[in-house]
């Protein structure tokens, strides 16, 4: 057996243990170990590439290691979980602009190239290029920096970006034929230039509630210019990691759109989360605030109480306060459940990994379908900086542009606490008439110290 069939071998077995991580993924109480093995899986791959001969030089390999690695630890410790989502924009970037940079490699080593190979080297910038610009606009509108996070439309907007679309298709086509030459440098950097374009075409559109899709989207894009790059350079192990990770995303991309009631190609082109001003439901009721030693006898004299979060949960750092609440609502004889939408935060599970930092159990973290069947036997529904996600809107107001959605049917509970900071409206920017129904209750101030206040009471009780 030949060194090349040796390290080939090692591709497939480091390929297994990436399905293998995808599997363990799958369960919160394993997913620790998926990612260990994946990670040990592309250690051993990253091992048997420096055997390969075409490898002559490790020093620039190894210096990029060292500055991606302490760059990646460095992000890792001092990213607060409100800045996740923004974290993974900036991830999938990075992999976008890796596969550009392989393109651009490729075609400055080898200028003269088939029509095939051509074709690989258009289809990887582009993918690239949308990915970068995209996650960069992705993670300004999340960050709120240098752009408002809220939907950027202009008229003819949609003629524009198929314009830009048509324009890539025309370049392609002469990039792929004039490779033969080794002269189409030119058509490489203008389908770069216009893929960039691209990136940032549709992703301003989008705002709202949509950004878990858009997250989850980009993450398929940047498996894919993986993938796409793994071709070019005739790696394999590449091409099975790019396949799974493009896969991965659009599969999660599916499951969040049906978590929306929307379809993939609405979310891109309807530009969710602007104001059109067409709603005509009608705000009926009055805001009742309560104070924290009120909610303390609400949810004293409970049996059943189900907490949901939302992104203000994060902003406040409150998971490990509500696990206290929780803990001291369980020693009084109550049944404390965390309903969980799938779309809630800024990325998908974003709220089950901030509970679990927290030490709180699975077990406790139920879905939207499980929970709501049950509702009316709630004695109260806690709302914990959550918003679109219980808006009755959703299914009562034909012209929100939350019409349709799935939600956390929190008005259905005998009572309703909602802790908010103020009366402002979700990232979705769309009113929610559950704060003005009878059985619900405002509970202002910040999250962290409102619950702290009333695990106090608890206390002194």
């Amino acid at each position: 057996m030949n060194l090349e069939s040796l390290l080939n071998i090692v591709y497939i077995l480091s390929a297994i243990t990436f399905i293998l991580g995808f599997k363990l993924l799958s369960n919160p109480e394993t997913a620790r170990r998926g990612n260990i093995l994946s990670a040990v899986g592309m250690a051993v791959a990253i091992a048997a590439t420096f055997m390969f001969p075409e490898v002559v030089r490790f020093q620039f390999i190894v210096i990029g290691m060292i500055v991606g690695a302490s760059i990646g630890l460095l992000f890792a410790y001092r990213t607060p979980m409100t800045g996740m989502p923004q974290m993974v924009g900036l991830l999938n970037g990075f992999g976008g602009t890796a596969s550009l940079l392989v393109a651009w490699a490729e075609y400055t080593a080898h200028p003269e190239q088939s029509g095939m190979g051509g074709g690989m080297l258009w289809i990887t910038a582009i993918i690239g290029s949308v990915t970068f610009s995209g996650s960069m606009i992705a993670w300004a509108k999340l960050e709120e920096r240098f752009i408002s996070g809220k939907p950027i439309m202009y008229t003819g907007q949609r003629y524009v970006t198929m314009a830009v679309m048509a324009s890539l298709l025309t370049l392609g086509f002469l990039f792929a034929r004039d490779t033969a030459a080794g002269d189409a440098t030119l058509f490489l950097g203008i389908v770069t230039a216009l893929a960039l374009i691209l990136g940032i075409l549709l992703v301003i559109p989008i705002g709202g509630a949509d950004m878990p899709v858009v997250i989850c989207m980009l993450n398929s894009y940047s498996g894919m210019a993986a993938c796409a790059s793994g071709f070019i350079v005739q790696n394999n192990l590449l091409i099975v990691a790019g396949a799974l990770v493009g896969a991965s995303g659009i599969i999660l991309t599916l499951i969040m759109c049906k978590a929306m009631n929307r379809s993939v190609a609405n979310v891109f082109l309807g530009g969710f989360g602007a104001d059109t001003g067409g709603s005509t439901m009608e705000v009926v009721g009055e805001i009742k605030p309560v104070k924290a030693d009120e909610a303390y006898l609400m949810l004293e004299a409970a049996n059943s109480v189900v907490i949901v979060p939302g992104y203000g949960l994060a902003v406040s750092q409150a998971q490990h306060a509500v696990r206290e609440l929780m803990e001291v609502l369980e020693k009084n004889g109550t049944e404390v459940r965390f309903a969980i939408h799938p779309v809630a935060g800024r990325m998908p599970g974003h709220m089950n990994v901030l509970l679990a930092e927290a030490n709180v159990s699975y077990d406790a973290m139920v879905e939207m379908d499980a929970v709501n069947p049950t509702m009316e036997t709630v004695d109260v529904c806690m709302i914990i900086g959550a918003n679109d996600v219980v808006n009755p809107a959703a299914k009562e107001d034909k012209a929100s542009p939350l019409w349709g959605m799935p939600i956390i049917e929190a008005d259905r509970s005998r009572t309703v606490i909602v802790m908010k900071r103020s009366m402002g409206k979700g990232f979705a920017g769309v009113a929610n008439p559950l704060f003005f129904r009878n059985n619900t209750r405002m509970l202002f101030g910040d999250a962290k110290a409102s619950l702290q206040a009333i695990i106090n009471e608890f206390k002194g009780a």
